[in-house]
């Protein structure tokens, strides 16, 4: 019978192209190596972005539950102190920040919390943040601030007595 047709053709590219059998399996395995290599390559780099990602996340913990963003110009002071007071009630701990004209605002925050025994400061962090100028559409620098305040001891005890003021000083108003 002799030999099939398509194997004399493959002989025949081989002998043509000089490429053994031997040849071809030592290039599969060269291929095969470098293709393992190209998806270790490809696997460390999505692990390092992954971790990037997580340290952004870590950084800039943007959503946290217990922040208070406060801007000087959107609410009164005192909207915000009342906020903060219900966020420790909630969360036992409140992070209050501010960039740049509104920094004031928020140290004013702190110490009438402080002031009347509500809270005592756990850290205190200033930064610079680059943000665009609206006007100019240029790169500007602005002061941030964060302040983490947590309950006294004595915290629940001062709310429930405000409480209990106030609802007198509403009951003797109604009767």
């Amino acid at each position: 019978m002799g030999t099939p047709r398509s194997q004399i053709q493959d002989d025949e590219v081989s002998e043509c192209f000089g490429i053994t059998e031997k040849g071809a399996q030592s290039r599969n395995r060269q291929v095969g190596l470098e293709f393992q290599q190209q998806q270790q390559q490809q696997v460390s780099k999505m692990e390092e972005i992954t971790q990037g990602v997580n340290n952004i996340n870590l950084a800039n913990d943007s959503h946290k539950k217990n922040r208070i963003q406060v801007s000087n110009t959107k609410k009164p002071l005192f909207f915000y102190v009342n906020l903060a007071k219900r966020y420790m009630q909630q969360y036992t701990e409140v992070e209050l920040s501010a960039l740049g004209m509104a920094i004031a605002t928020v140290v004013t925050i702190a110490e009438i919390l402080k002031n009347n025994g509500l809270a005592v400061e756990k850290k205190i962090t200033t930064t610079t943040v680059d943000m665009k100028d609206d006007s100019r559409g240029r790169p500007v620098q602005k002061a941030k601030i964060e302040i983490l305040l947590g309950k006294t001891e004595n915290f629940d005890e001062l709310m429930a007595a405000a409480a209990e003021e106030r609802d007198g000083v509403y009951g003797e108003e109604q009767s």
